[in-house]
């Protein structure tokens, strides 16, 4: 039986209103992707330079990639980030499209965008905005944004058909979707999937790489990539769906509104 939505967004509320609220740099460094007590950290994983976010922002890096380095973003542009917790991604997105671009970022947990504000505050980030929401359902208007970045937050979702929908919806014509996310090669079963402390710590919530890539197809998106994080180069947007049991792995996944 499919774990209600509602459960799902529970769950994962709880998880990161904990960690937002209880998180140090001790528990950061003992933090894995299959952890029961946090989701992975993830500041050594950017190619571009941390230096100048304060602690507060570095310690809640929550992601399992780059979608920073892999937008290859412009000055001037809009961006939106799906999930922003406490907001490294915005602020970084916010320090390459400059003072004539924009960066909102999307988070359903009050804690975190109490964090992320605070965050805001202490940087003097005055083109980040950030706004309490889902990602199925996007505070956002139609065709206001040029790029979609997410760190690690669609495989929390228990309908990404939505917010790859979502998503089309927001981006101007040409828009791109840049995201690093937990993804599989094969797919767990349902007494896995109903497993809601998994679920929210990254795992269970993940979806096979032929089912992910045909969601993002349904919705509209166009020139598809899915790949290993470990073995770029290789595309898997193509690959056939793989028998359980599966194989999770965190993959670069890029794509274009026609």
């Amino acid at each position: 039986m499919t774990t209600p939505a509602h459960e799902v967004h529970a769950a994962v509320q709880a998880r990161y209103a904990q960690i937002a609220t209880t998180f140090t740099p001790e528990i950061q460094a003992n933090c894995g992707c299959d952890d029961t007590t946090c989701c992975p950290t993830g500041p050594d994983l950017y190619d571009t330079s941390l230096a100048d976010l304060p602690a507060d922002v570095t310690q809640l890096s929550l992601g399992c990639g780059d979608p920073i380095t892999l937008a290859g973003l412009q000055p001037g542009q809009t961006v939106l980030d799906l999930g922003s917790g406490g907001g490294i991604d915005c602020f970084l997105a916010a320090r390459q499209v400059g003072a004539s671009g924009r960066v909102i970022g999307i988070d359903m947990t009050p804690a975190m965008l109490d964090k992320a504000n605070a965050n805001k505050a202490k940087m003097g980030a005055d083109n980040v905005e950030f706004r309490l929401g889902q990602i199925e359902a996007l505070p956002v208007a139609d065709a206001s944004v040029d790029v979609v970045i997410s760190n690690c937050v669609i495989n929390l979702s228990p309908d990404k058909a939505a917010v790859f929908a979502e998503a089309l919806r927001v981006l101007r014509p040409g828009g791109k979707l840049a995201v690093s996310d937990m993804v599989t090669q094969g797919q767990f079963s349902p007494a896995a999937r109903a497993d809601l402390a998994a679920w929210s710590a990254c795992v269970t919530g993940a979806e096979d790489i032929s089912v992910y890539a045909s969601l993002m197809r349904a919705a509209g998106f166009q020139q598809i990539s899915i790949q290993d994080k470990g073995a770029p180069g290789i595309e898997l947007a193509d690959a056939l769906l793989l028998p359980t049991p599966p194989r999770l792995f965190s993959a670069r996944i890029t794509a274009v509104k026609p």
